[in-house]
């Protein structure tokens, strides 16, 4: 049997071996993407002939998802979705696994796009992306691929990638299929929440410190800084939460956070986290730098690096000292220090290993029952937003509670006529 071709750039093939150890712990806790849905789709291969392109954080957990997309029939091409998240043991690993890989950690700029374009490149039917890049570039330079039509549909994976293509599409120039698998309920109430919110933990790896009795400000209340403060608040912190919506804000007071401006947290903050998907959530400005307690932890969970002002405060910083993996102290004009996690990119995933694989495993069982249910449906679908199917959202909380050995009510014909009827009252 002649080996497939693979096209890929990886940083080191050696590291496969280990790869296939770290893909072996994640298959283990991901029964519904790794066991259930692979076995169905290997012996009926839905995605015969189809090629998926993803520009997701190339992690143990995704390389599950990648292989269950294979056992499906599909030729796989894979790009990292930030520049600090691939895992070069895992990539070296799926391109033993013949999965087309683009990705190394720490690539630049320009060789980021890069590995997007050779991803792009293969002309894929179903692009799967977290943060909007590769969707965005097709758009922006592979004007062919889409109005070729040989794009049957896409997937976001991310609320930052949401939010880009809602802007696209009011504007008119979201030109394909697009699935916010993020507005997903077994997406967003478990991976965000759980997974991001446990990612606190980046600044114990990054730092060592003891969140008991520290002052800790959570950026923003949504799904994933909701989950932020909680774990915070159950380390022993005292916790402020900001925001900008004011519905946010009351659940936060409610829930019996401090809540109160950005500014007016920075004299008392010795952490500060952000998860927001916007950008300059402490203002890039010297004077507000000022403000910072010496010795603060500064550390992002939200996709890019502006949430915290990376490129200002290097400017402003007299020092730059790498002073442990992925952590730079940088020491200020008047003598304060500030403590950066992973330069200001996704500390989750650049101090630790992201997302623990048990959430993971219903963000990547619905991106791989969306990506049936796109080639199944592909002539029918119409460029523009789209709602995943709740049944097939109801589908992987089921799969999911079954692998758990979890078992639910199920209404009877009574008390569901009662609930979707209006005649029965009083």
């Amino acid at each position: 049997m002649v080996r497939k071709i693979v096209n890929y750039k990886i940083a080191d093939e050696s590291l496969s071996a280990q790869g296939e150890e770290a893909l072996y712990i994640a298959q283990n806790k991901m029964p519904v993407t790794a066991e259930i849905i692979r076995e169905r789709f290997q012996k009926e291969k839905p995605l015969e002939g189809i090629t998926i392109a993803g520009c997701l954080h190339v992690t143990k957990e995704t390389a599950n998802l990648a292989l269950t997309l294979q056992a499906g029939g599909a030729e796989v091409y894979l790009c990292g979705s930030n520049p600090l998240s691939t895992q070069d043991d895992v990539a070296a690993a799926l391109v033993k696994r013949d999965i087309n890989v683009f990705a190394w950690h720490g690539n630049t700029t320009e060789e980021f796009y890069w590995c997007i374009n050779e991803c792009l490149k293969a002309e894929p039917n179903i692009m799967i992306d977290d943060g909007g890049d590769m969707i965005v570039t097709a758009h922006k330079d592979f004007p062919e691929l889409i109005s070729s039509g040989k794009v049957y549909g896409c997937q976001e994976e991310t609320t930052t990638g949401v939010k880009r293509f809602i802007a696209m599409d009011r504007q008119g120039k979201l030109s394909v299929p697009l699935f916010p698998v993020n507005d997903a309920r077994c997406k967003n109430q478990f991976d965000n929440e759980l997974g991001t919110g446990q990612g606190i933990i980046s600044a114990i790896y990054g730092m060592h410190i003891l969140f008991a009795g520290k002052n800790v400000t959570i950026a923003g209340y949504g799904h994933c800084s909701s989950g932020m403060a909680l774990r915070a608040r159950g380390l022993g912190a005292n916790v402020s939460v900001t925001e900008v919506d004011p519905i946010k804000a009351l659940k936060a007071r409610f829930a019996g956070y401090t809540v109160k401006p950005i500014l007016e947290t920075l004299s008392e903050a010795d952490v500060i986290l952000t998860a927001t998907g916007c950008k300059h959530v402490i203002p890039p400005n010297p004077e507000v730098f000022k403000k910072l307690k010496d010795g603060v932890i500064l550390g992002n969970l939200g996709h890019f690096d502006i949430e915290i002002p990376t490129k200002e405060l290097y400017e402003y910083a007299k020092e730059i000292n790498p002073i442990r993996k992925n952590v730079e102290e940088l020491i200020f004009p008047d003598g304060k220090r500030a403590y950066l996690l992973a330069k200001g990119r996704l500390a989750n995933l650049v101090l630790s290993e992201g997302h623990p694989s048990e959430v993971m495993d219903m963000s990547f069982g619905l991106q791989s029952l969306m990506s049936e249910y796109i080639v199944q449906n592909h002539t029918t679908l119409k460029p523009g937003m789209i709602d995943v199917p709740k049944d097939i959202d109801d589908k992987v909380g089921y799969l999911k509670l079954e692998a758990m050995g979890i078992k639910i009510d199920e209404l009877t014909e009574e008390q569901y006529n009662y609930i979707h009827g209006f005649e029965e009252g009083t």
